[in-house]
């Protein structure tokens, strides 16, 4: 017998938070012969006790007392988790139990729950209570809880969470809700399942060929084909433990992997796995005839180590057919995607630009900032700080600010705790200033830096030569939007840190001798709107792009070869324009690719200057000519700040990389590498 499970839960919303009115639902999709009941997440600030782990005589699971966090059943790794959850061995241990008990009284059936029917006062199970079974249709199921909080909130979207198997149904019934603002989370969909080698025909006979004795290596065979094995021993080398303690710990988790396959054989008889399959490729079939009915926006996650499925070639399949479709690929990922280690789908939504809670995404208000989505597990995460570390030990950036004295400082201390904050400055080219600019005001000061981005990384007019979108997801997860005056509005109502650049993109691709020069609108693009919300607005400028690269062939060089002159030319045809009005430089918008020689890493300098007051002045600066004579003052420094590094650099002992790796070797690969005399 199977029963199916589906889990209703407030999704991206971080551990610790309220269950906003405004969060929309999200619902997991599973199939399994012992499912898990369904709950909603608590509300409050602290949620109910979790326990350990036994049957009661009612086929209960009952459990020792452990806090939990408010968040989904993890499976992970054998023993308890860090949060006091309940794990995949616990799950395999009160399967074996389940299947003694089996045995014992003659078999049948079973359903357990890991969380027990809550009596409104007693937060317990009542007495004598008798046993309810639901077994319903699954599409018939997921609908009637999609169409209930559609009714109930029809404002908000409504997530459909399907991994494999699940991603059949959450497309089936998309197809047949096209009227209902549903997003979809498909990971390794079953779609494909016909291309795939786990058919009926071939493993059934197989399985039922095996001596008993032998039916385990079945599912080793299996679990290999999924990636887990090699995952437990990347994910266990990765941690950087001392030898003996990553060969303890890829040696317990063989012994219990074991230990979850001889359970799992007796559980998946050839009869059940029959059933499986053919459920799987009934499924398969039933949404592949419906997909042209999907009207719902679509997030693919693809395993480019899938081998049971051909995940990849499927998603860009699916990719083409679905109207508003989206494909994120994890090439070193294996089928079971959602059970790796540092798997983060809040961080991936996010960078997806994914998660909303109304018709529309809104880049402010629909932001999970990266402190409250357990980035620093995320893979987003790694990928950003393999790539910092990287930019940091090249250029050792040296940061410097101004007090309210005047007073320079090699820190960040000049710089405002309270928002809302405007940061107005140069653009290096291709924008290299970048990376160490966001991570060092975050890791030193808490400070999350919402740069103001072309609108080229959040949408494209048509496919093409340029990037694909997701190339630009770890920008988004950093807080970066589109520009445009309402998210400035939203930015700074917000009390939010804004990085703005003003040369944009032309100041960002400059030419040969252009090096440290503004190309900065005529008019005022930002001191009225931040004089509206009082925000200080601080210059800064940054050098180092020629002790990283020389420029050698600039956007006029690449104009007078005909192979590149139509490349910039189609690339600029799939980008959204900016500044049409304008005139003058700052109006060539055109999109390519410098060809930079690499030198020897120099030194990245950065200095903020003091902080420009806006607040109390909003009814002087509604005035044109008062609101351009403070963006001519900002102008000004900035160049200063320039003029400044520049000549300080000079005098920089450090400035090479080989003197810096000399001095860090005496004195410690940690240690802070001296600079110029402020």
């Amino acid at each position: 017998m199977a029963v199916a499970g589906t889990a209703v839960f407030p999704t991206a919303i971080p551990r610790r938070h309220h269950l906003s009115p405004s969060s929309p639902i999200s619902i997991s999709i599973s199939n399994s012969k012992l499912s898990v009941s369904a709950s909603l997440i608590p509300t409050d600030k602290h949620p109910p006790q979790r326990s350990a782990s036994s049957f009661t005589e009612n086929g209960v699971l009952e459990k020792k007392s452990a806090s939990s966090s408010a968040d989904t059943i993890p499976i992970s790794r054998g023993g308890e988790s860090k949060d006091g959850r309940l794990t995949l061995k616990d799950y395999f241990e009160q399967c074996g139990e389940l299947l003694v008990r089996c045995r014992s009284d003659g078999g049948g059936p079973r359903w357990f729950s890991p969380l027990p029917p809550l009596d409104s006062h007693s937060h317990s199970r009542l007495k004598d209570s008798p046993l309810l079974l639901s077994l319903p249709d699954l599409v018939k199921l997921v609908e009637s809880v999609v169409r209930l909080e559609h009714l109930r909130t029809p404002n908000r979207p409504i997530y459909l969470v399907g991994e494999s198997f699940g991603g059949c149904l959450a497309l089936a019934v998309a197809a047949r809700n096209p009227d209902i603002d549903l997003m979809l989370i498909l990971a390794n969909p079953a779609t494909s399942f016909s291309k795939s080698a786990l058919q009926p025909e071939t493993l059934v006979p197989l399985s039922t060929m095996m001596p008993e004795q032998l039916r385990s290596s079945l599912l080793y065979i299996l679990s290999l084909l999924s990636g887990a094995p090699f995952k437990m021993v990347a994910s266990a080398a990765g941690k950087r433990l001392p030898l003996d303690q990553v060969i303890t710990e890829i040696s317990q988790d063989t012994v219990a992997m074991s230990s979850y396959l001889s359970v799992l054989s007796d559980v998946l008889t050839a009869e059940t796995l029959r059933w499986k399959l053919n459920m799987l490729k009934s499924a398969a079939g039933f949404a592949n005839s419906r997909l042209h009915a999907v009207k719902a926006q679509t997030l693919i996650l693809a395993s480019g180590q899938d081998q049971l499925l051909p995940s990849r070639e499927e998603a860009e399949r699916l990719r083409q057919v679905l109207p508003k479709c989206e494909i994120r690929v994890f090439n070193d990922s294996g089928h079971a995607l959602f059970l790796e280690e540092g798997f983060n789908l809040v961080s991936i939504l996010t960078g997806a630009s994914f998660y909303r809670r109304g018709g529309r995404h809104d880049y402010v208000l629909d932001y999970v900032p990266p402190t409250l989505l357990n980035s620093r597990e995320s893979m987003n995460h790694k990928v950003f700080t393999f790539f910092t570390r990287w930019i940091e030990a090249a250029t050792n950036p040296v940061m410097l600010s101004t007090l309210e004295s005047g007073k320079i400082v090699r820190s960040l201390a000049g710089i405002p705790c309270e928002g809302p904050v405007l940061y107005v400055g140069y653009h290096m080219m291709l924008g290299f200033e970048l990376v160490p600019l966001v991570s060092r005001f975050w890791m030193e000061r808490n400070i999350l830096l919402r740069g103001i981005a072309h609108p080229m990384m959040f949408t494209k007019l048509r496919e093409g030569r340029l990037p694909a979108l997701s190339a630009f997801d770890t920008f988004r997860i950093m807080g970066a939007v589109p520009v445009s005056a309402a998210n400035f509005y939203r930015l700074f109502s917000s009390k939010s840190h804004v990085l703005l650049y003003p040369g944009g993109m032309r100041e960002a691709l400059h030419r040969k001798g252009e090096e440290y020069k503004l190309f900065w609108p005529e008019q005022s693009e930002f001191v009225r709107m931040a004089a509206k919300f009082g925000a200080k607005i601080i210059p800064f400028g940054s050098v180092g792009e020629d002790d990283v690269g020389q420029l050698l062939l600039d956007y006029n060089d690449l104009r007078s070869i005909p192979y590149f002159k139509n490349s910039i030319e189609e690339l600029t045809d799939e980008a959204v324009k900016l500044r049409n009005e304008a005139v003058g430089e700052v109006a060539n918008q055109d999109v390519h690719l410098p060809i930079i020689l690499p030198k020897v890493p120099g030194r990245f300098y950065y200095l903020f200057g003091k902080p420009i007051e806006t607040q109390g002045r909003k009814q002087e600066l509604k005035s044109r000519e008062k609101a351009h004579e403070l963006y001519i003052e900002v102008k000004s420094e900035v160049e200063k700040c320039l003029g400044y590094l520049k000549e300080k650099r000079e005098n920089d002992p450090y400035r090479n990389i080989f003197a810096r790796l000399a001095y860090q070797a005496r004195h410690g690969f940690d240690s802070e590498v001296p600079t110029f005399d402020i």
